[in-house]
């Protein structure tokens, strides 16, 4: 056998060897598949989730109700068309949106919320208003901000109440969209235009007798230690 007929039966047996190995390989059992890794966060999140104050509503009448939260110690007074949502450090109140109206509103919300600390609002340029509101023998400072980012129109109101180390926020957040989200031209764009901000105003005034009918809860009353102590 030649020199020529021995390189091509190498070639030959190399390539059978590989072809074995391919075959094998593809015969051999899966590795198991590993589980997804989940984000250790959200699963701390779900699992420390803070149990929701003693609170209690009340319809007060055929317009309102009476939202009052002992843990939290405040009181406050919301139409019945409200949606309300708590959360552990306050409540959530989601203002209903006329759709039959033409506009681009897009969020009206008011929030009560209870933090730990000293009562400071948060650092921004575009304060359009400053002043004070009496409510009972409280005085509650007020800032209003108003800005355009994206084609959006955010407009925000903010009262805040200091008692002890506690501060009491009120905020009230109105968002519109940019017309051209909606395709609005000519008078539906006027139209829109003069309806959110009628829209604004109502919510605002709306907003601002919540604030009013703000009334500080006395905590629940603790169980006498000589009655909770076990008995021998």
């Amino acid at each position: 056998m030649n020199k020529r007929s021995k390189s091509i039966g190498i070639i030959i047996v190399i390539i059978i060897v590989i072809l074995g190995i391919i075959w094998l390989t593809g015969k051999s059992p899966a590795a198991p598949s590993q589980p997804a890794v989940q984000n250790p966060l959200s699963q701390v999140t779900s699992s420390s989730t803070a149990p929701l104050p003693v609170s209690e509503t009340t319809k007060v009448s055929g317009s309102f109700s009476q939202y009052q939260n002992a843990e939290l110690g405040f009181s406050v007074q919301y139409p019945n068309s409200w949606e309300k949502d708590e959360a552990g450090t306050g409540v959530q109140f989601i203002m209903p949106i006329d759709q039959t109206q033409v506009s681009t509103v897009a969020k009206l919300e008011a929030d009560v919320t209870v933090i730990p600390g000293k009562c400071a609002f948060p650092p921004v340029t575009t304060i359009q208003d400053r002043g004070v509101l009496n409510v009972g023998n409280s005085v509650l400072n007020m800032i209003s901000m108003a800005n355009n980012v994206q084609g959006r129109s955010y407009f925000n109101r903010m009262y805040s109440l200091q008692k002890g180390s506690e501060c009491y926020f009120f905020i009230f957040s109105f968002i519109s969209l940019s017309p051209d989200s909606k395709g609005l031209t000519g008078s539906n764009l006027t139209q829109a235009q003069n309806n959110n901000k009628a829209i604004e105003s109502t919510s605002d005034a709306a907003f601002t007798t919540l604030v009013k009918s703000f009334t500080f809860v006395a905590p629940p009353a603790g169980e006498e230690e000589t009655t909770a102590a076990p008995k021998k």
